[in-house]
């Protein structure tokens, strides 16, 4: 009798959550325009408002470098708004050496499309980068960083970074290192999944 019972609250409560509406779910920023894109149409311009507020998880492996041992990374990267043009990013995250928090204020020029951003890295650096936005007719975009040079354990460090908005629920990262005015090589190619998602 008892087994009846909670079978039939069990079904009771999942027939209740089944008819909550549930929240829209994220869409890209290209609007549906009802037929195939031609090379006439206007890509809009990157809402940094729509797609990045929120907390991501995410995943990367690096190389050894200045800037910490080899090994797996991960964790989250919170964005916030703060004011009409400006944002505050705050990443919390685990690897080899253990946990680091980089935290980040970004500039966005949306009639230039450039973002700028200040990065402040526990492990013991800041640098500034500066980036140019550009899309598609397909509703990605890519957001292509380049930093300044910074000192890292002695080390001057440069880095890129190709921002690709895959879909309103994740984007991936492809960073390059430059050490000391060398060629610029693979530093990984992490993803953020955007939680609740």
């Amino acid at each position: 009798m008892k087994g009846l019972f909670v079978a039939a609250s069990l079904l009771v409560a999942a027939g209740a959550s089944a008819q909550q509406p549930s929240a829209p779910p994220p869409k890209g920023q290209m609007p549906v325009l009802g037929r195939p894109t031609e090379s006439s149409d206007t890509v809009p311009v990157f809402s940094f408002d729509e797609y990045f507020p929120g907390t991501w998880d995410f995943e990367w492996n690096v190389p050894e470098s200045p800037i910490g041992e080899a090994g797996p990374l991960g964790g989250t990267t919170t964005f916030r708004k703060v004011g009409d043009a400006t944002y505050e990013a705050e990443t919390k995250g685990e690897g080899p050496a253990g946990p680091f928090t980089i935290k980040e204020q970004l500039e966005y020029q949306k009639d230039a499309k450039s973002i700028t951003k200040k990065v402040t890295d526990s492990r013991g650096f800041t640098y500034t980068s500066k980036a140019t936005v550009a899309g598609d007719l397909g509703g990605i975009y890519n957001i292509l960083f380049e930093s300044e040079p910074f000192v890292v354990q002695g080390k001057t460090i440069k880095l890129k970074e190709s921002l690709r908005t895959m879909s309103p629920f994740n984007y991936r990262v492809s960073t390059m290192i430059s050490v000391d005015g060398g060629p610029f090589t693979n530093f990984g190619t992490p993803w953020w999944r955007k939680q609740g998602q």
